[in-house]
């Protein structure tokens, strides 16, 4: 599905990995955060300093330990959600929320998406290949808390909030971010004709 005719691409968003409500993931992941609440508060603040309202986010998977409904309806804007490895509880909160939880719009293992005329592939693990990526389709993913190295030659990175100060990030970060790579064909056998 197509959001670039249905949505201004300055409320878009990317996310993954906030692991609400998993005490051990500070420890896991160095986060500099004393308990489990002072993490989750910091999270819903962040999210919602940057997403407004009428925002839409894309979450790559492992939202929380937990039941969402305890943070779902403190977070702003639409979520459509990408499937993570710790995701048991989302699931089940996608099929079974009452609408005022404001479930997520969607839940699915991968999505392409095509923002303001960008194509972008979106998975909860890194890809080394993905669609359309000879013709410079993006890649986001989460999974790795900022521990796989960057390829300076790939138009992928990862959007989780351990990489990015722990909030979302733009649409039009995405863009800067991508706009500093120095994309090379991929090396397979579908060169740039479009895999």
């Amino acid at each position: 599905m197509k959001y670039n005719k249905t949505i201004n691409p300055d409320k878009v968003f990317f996310t993954s990995d906030t692991h609400f409500g998993h005490t051990n993931i500070i420890k896991y992941c160095d986060r500099p955060f004393n308990t489990t609440n002072e993490m989750d508060e910091t999270l819903i603040r962040n999210w919602n300093s940057v997403v407004p309202q009428d925002g839409l986010v894309f979450h790559l998977g492992d939202f929380a330990f937990g039941d969402p409904a305890v943070y779902r309806p403190r977070l702003n804007g639409d979520i459509r959600f990408i499937i993570g490895n710790h995701d048991r509880d989302s699931e089940a909160y996608y099929y079974n929320a009452p609408k005022d939880a404001k479930p997520f719009l969607s839940y699915e293992d991968v999505r392409m998406v095509v923002i303001n005329g960008q194509a972008i592939w979106l998975s909860h693990y890194a890809h080394r290949v993905w669609p359309k990526q000879g013709r410079k389709s993006w890649h986001l993913y989460g999974h790795s808390h900022n521990n796989l190295p960057d390829d300076k030659h790939s138009l992928s990175f990862d959007v989780g909030v351990d990489a990015h100060g722990f909030k979302p990030i733009s649409f039009n970060e995405v863009v800067r971010i991508m706009g500093k790579k120095e994309f090379k064909t991929p090396e397979d056998h579908h060169g740039n004709n479009g895999n």
